[in-house]
């Protein structure tokens, strides 16, 4: 089948589909020949995201740490298209602070998020699912390297790796495949922040052996090879693509942060 028509007569559902690596990949689904259905915490980014891809999608508004929203989730994509291929658990919050200064309500707030909303997806979408079904998780290049004031991300992360293994190992007889993308440095909505610290991207590239950070669509190429046929041998495996990143350091985002802070900026 040509690639522009990977996706033909399949459905997928995308959390964090509003913005940055969720949209670029539901964009490519669509162009693919899939129809999504796109969930997202902020029901006006939603807006934009259903008039650009009209018919292919539909759109929802959900938290994807509350289980009922996953499930409205999954049965809208039943409802509209009859039926489920693809679920990619996308959506994803940071989170800076030494351990010993972690408030517990912020780490339980990073695991729901990022570890516990992949969960509920795997767990919805898969019963919807037959053999050939695929799903992608969105971990981190923090899922196998620390950083200092990460403790609750890297933790969600290296959480999720281990989900998918357990999870392709679950769903491998039904035919369900599982796998997790490890992204480094990506400008999207969620690393405003780091961009926005002085000398924060510059560290990450000096760290990235490639010499620059990737862009949503880079991501996408990833998450769309393993949620098509293509990819049917490969299951329960994190999959970086950061540059070569995890082969070097990791930046002290935190140590810049208190820094500026020493100097009086905000």
């Amino acid at each position: 089948m040509p690639q522009n028509e990977r996706f033909a007569g399949k459905v997928a559902v995308v959390t964090g589909g509003a913005s940055g690596i969720g949209l670029a990949t539901a964009r490519r689904l669509v162009a693919e020949g899939g129809r999504v259905v796109v969930g997202d915490l902020n029901a006006d980014a939603l807006d934009p995201v259903a008039q650009e891809l009209g018919d292919a999608v539909v759109t929802v508004a959900g938290d994807v740490s509350a289980e009922a929203d996953v499930e409205r989730l999954v049965a809208a994509a039943l409802d509209r298209f009859g039926r489920l291929d693809v679920a990619f658990a996308n959506a994803g919050i940071g989170s800076v602070a030494r351990l010993a200064d972690l408030d517990i309500s912020e780490w339980s707030r990073v695991l729901d998020v990022n570890l516990t909303g992949p969960y509920l997806l795997i767990k919805h979408a898969s019963k919807h699912m037959g053999e050939g079904g695929s799903i992608v998780v969105t971990a981190s290049l923090n899922a196998v390297q620390a950083g200092i004031g990460m403790g609750a991300y890297c933790v969600s992360k290296a959480g999720v790796a281990m989900l998918v293994q357990v999870a392709g190992l679950e769903l491998g007889p039904r035919g369900i495949r599982v796998n997790a993308v490890g992204p480094g440095l990506v400008r999207t909505n969620l690393t405003e922040g780091a961009f926005a610290i002085p000398g924060v991207a510059d560290e990450y590239v000096e760290n990235t052996p490639l010499g620059r950070y990737a862009s949503p669509d880079e991501i996408a190429n990833l998450v769309a090879f393993l949620a098509s046929d293509e990819a049917g041998y490969i299951s329960g495996s994190l999959h970086l693509v950061d540059g070569a990143a995890h082969t070097m350091r990791y930046p002290d985002i935190l140590g810049k942060v208190e820094d500026l802070m020493a100097q009086g900026q905000p």
